[in-house]
This record gives structure tokens, sequence and C-alpha cells, in this order.
């Protein structure tokens, strides 16, 4: 199956009889603090897109990630939103782990003030 072919279709399950997608939508969304780690928040989220953004091809079942900065419109109020595509809830556990974006989570938790997180399969 294609690389198309799984983000349009997700991942079928095999062994259960049925077809069951597992292809995981990973959402994140942050409150930045006004100034933090010598910055202001502008400068920390172009930051962290930068590092996000380059974990792109250096994870095993990460298929897609971006990151913006450029809300339009926020309820509750965010400053930057992550939206990623993995193969599995099996790649999504190895990506939470992975040394690369524990080098951004170490970095985001010091500029942040509050997450949100969404995950679902297709």
């Amino acid at each position: 199956m294609s690389v198309v072919d799984r983000i349009l279709l997700g991942t079928p399950s095999l062994g259960t009889g049925k077809a069951r997608y597992t292809m995981v939508k990973h959402i994140v969304m942050w409150k930045l603090k006004e100034t933090a780690e010598g910055s202001d928040a502008a400068a920390n989220a172009a930051k962290m897109k930068t590092m996000l953004e380059a974990l792109n091809g250096r994870i095993e079942g990460l298929e897609h990630l971006e990151v913006s900065a450029r809300i339009v419109e926020s309820e509750p109020e965010c400053h930057v939103v992550l939206y990623s595509e993995l193969a599995s809830e099996e790649a999504l556990s190895g990506y939470q782990v992975h040394p690369e974006h524990q080098a951004c989570v170490a970095f985001i938790k010091k500029v942040v003030s509050e997450r949100r997180v969404l995950d679902y399969t297709i």
C-alpha cells in the first residue's frame, strides 16, 4: 500500500477477520508563556516549529508532521498547533519516547503554559 493510500484509507490491522484502520492522527495545541528561555512567545513558537518539523523522516512510523503558529481562531486560546499522522498506535508510542522527540519536549516544557492533546484513529 502506498503512503497516499495509507493516508486516505488508514492501515488495516490483520488477523481480526475485519479490516480495522489504525492510522493515528496526533494533534497538540500549546499556549506559550509571554517570555521564556530568554525569548518572547513568537521566537519560541518559531523555534518549536523548526525543532518539531525536523522530526519528519527521522522517526519510524511518523508519516507526516506540520506545525503552525499562524492561528486564525482558537477557543481556548492557543499559539502553536502540531498536526501529525502516524502509521499506528505502536508508531505513536515509539514517537513519544524517541530521543529526538524527547529533546523537543524538553524545550517545549520550558516555554508553554498550557497543552492540549487529541489522538484519534481512522
